[in-house]
């Protein structure tokens, strides 16, 4: 599978580079099921993210590029403490390793 670069569309272009990948974590629930409503601080960090972009992949030993296993789009699920988070745009985003991609989420 050959993945081609893609790039954020904004007003300021990101290109994530070797084997990174830009992901949009994805909203947590505010509410419980009772009612009450969580406040920021009690929130925890969501795994589930959705990939915006991706780099050129990781070179081998040989120099040869192996490709990002994930596509624009997909939603993945990334260990809990991976990555940078970034801000483009006034929007948060975070840039992880692929090999801190767990799966990919089947919706």
């Amino acid at each position: 599978m050959t993945q081609t670069r893609e790039q954020v569309k904004t007003k300021q272009k990101f290109q994530p580079l070797g084997n990174r990948v830009l992901v949009r974590r994805l909203q947590v629930e505010e509410k419980l099921k009772g009612g009450l409503i969580l406040p920021d601080t009690a929130k925890k960090k969501q795994e589930q993210a959705e990939v915006v972009a991706i780099g050129t992949g990781k070179k081998d030993k040989n120099g040869k590029i192996i490709p990002i296993p994930v596509k624009t789009g997909d939603t993945i699920l990334m260990d809990k403490y991976s990555g940078q988070d970034v801000l483009i745009n006034d929007e948060e985003f975070v840039i992880v390793r692929a090999d801190d991609i767990i799966a990919i989420v089947e919706q």
